[in-house]
């Protein structure tokens, strides 16, 4: 497939690109939200606007009231969200959470869908354990109680833990850590007796939680897909939540580079704008480059999870690396352009940095992508 957006999703961004703009805005959202130490760190309300333009059910399918959309039409939301920095839970909720319940139950998919496709309902994904991405590494039990399980652990950055409303959960009903036999995905409710959580909030303030699982019983039916074989729908939820950052992030890439452009253009020293030196075009252009290959991975990733292509397993990962080492090119470029005040809290630049570095962390670093790149190509 030609790497461009074809004329639907073309008129998707057009509608997506002012909307975000407008409603999302770093000053009416980011800055607002945790100026006033909010709680759930974003707006129910621009959520609910979420639903209204039918974003928040992208991924799911339409025999379930959703869109039917694949993982470019949400990358075109993610980038925007990104480029605004708009705190939501649209990623670990309408991407990652919606494709894991791709894989439920019909009686599963009929409880959270519909909460979730219409602006009501936020999810949490419980998988990492430590301050690292390593899925195979889980070590959280679920043993069997009766007709269900009782879950006995503890996971570290939830990203909206403690307002989600069910968590997604990975842990071991068989097998041992480093293996991917024996992991079965669990649907559990905020209230469950035992279940505990600790709020967090991340360097681009965004809230979070540690939270534990003390003898936290569930029934059957709370399992998604089949127990012990659950690597195979986490892994399906972990490259949409991968490739979905990656859309992001160039998001906040791209932000970063337009505001440092427009920088440039402004910013005046020996009677001449800084952008006219030499030095700095030079940079910019290089920046540039590095942001439109990046563009480029993200959008070849989220074309083969849409086709189904083996290759996307290769590709997601090439994507997360490309795309977290040229955002994190941005961000420096933008703050070191900006010279002395982009240190400071008063200019959003540095807004940007924080983001790109929790999103980096997001579902593994640059460096985990780039080994996994090299591991599938033999190296």
């Amino acid at each position: 497939m030609p790497l461009y957006h074809d004329d639907d999703q073309t008129m998707l961004q057009d509608t997506v690109r002012p909307f975000m703009a407008a409603e999302g805005g770093i000053e009416k959202q980011l800055r607002h939200w945790r100026d006033r130490d909010c709680k759930d760190g974003f707006s129910h309300a621009l959520w609910k606007q979420f639903a209204e333009m039918g974003f928040t059910g992208m991924l799911a399918g339409e025999e379930d009231g959703g869109l039917g959309m694949g993982n470019v039409e949400a990358g075109i939301v993610l980038e925007e969200i990104g480029r605004n920095l708009t705190p939501s839970p649209f990623l670990t909720t309408s991407v990652v959470g919606v494709t894991a319940l791709n894989d439920a139950s019909k009686a599963m998919r009929d409880q959270w869908l519909p909460g979730i496709i219409g602006g009501d309902t936020v999810l949490g994904i419980a998988i990492d354990e430590s301050a690292k991405f390593r899925p195979t590494h889980i070590a959280m039990t679920a043993e069997r109680s009766g007709n269900g399980f009782k879950l006995n652990g503890k996971k570290q950055f939830v990203v909206q833990g403690a307002s989600a409303d069910m968590l997604i959960v990975a842990a071991r009903t068989g097998g041992s850590a480093g293996e991917t036999d024996g992991i079965t995905l669990f649907a559990v409710e905020k209230d469950a007796a035992g279940l505990s959580a600790e709020v967090a909030r991340l360097v681009d303030s965004a809230m979070a939680a540690h939270v534990e699982f003390d003898n936290v019983e569930v029934t059957a039916d709370a399992v998604i897909g089949e127990v012990d074989q659950g690597w195979g729908v986490m892994t399906k939820m972990l490259h949409a939540g991968q490739t979905g950052a990656s859309a992001e992030m160039v998001g906040v890439g791209a932000g970063a580079m337009d505001m440092t452009v427009d920088y440039l253009k402004e910013r005046k020293q020996f009677g001449r704008t800084i952008g006219s030196f030499q030095a700095l075009q030079h940079r910019t252009a290089h920046l540039y480059s590095e942001m439109e290959v990046a563009r480029s991975t993200v959008l070849k990733a989220q074309q083969l999870l849409d086709e189904g292509d083996e290759g996307a397993l290769l590709m997601v990962s090439v994507a997360k690396a490309k795309a977290g080492r040229a955002t994190n090119l941005a961000v420096r470029e933008g703050v070191q352009m900006h010279g002395g005040i982009g240190m400071t809290d008063e200019y959003d630049i540095g807004l940007y940095m924080k983001r790109d570095r929790a999103l980096a962390e997001f579902m593994g670093d640059a460096n985990y992508h780039a080994n996994r790149v090299a591991e599938m190509s033999g190296y």
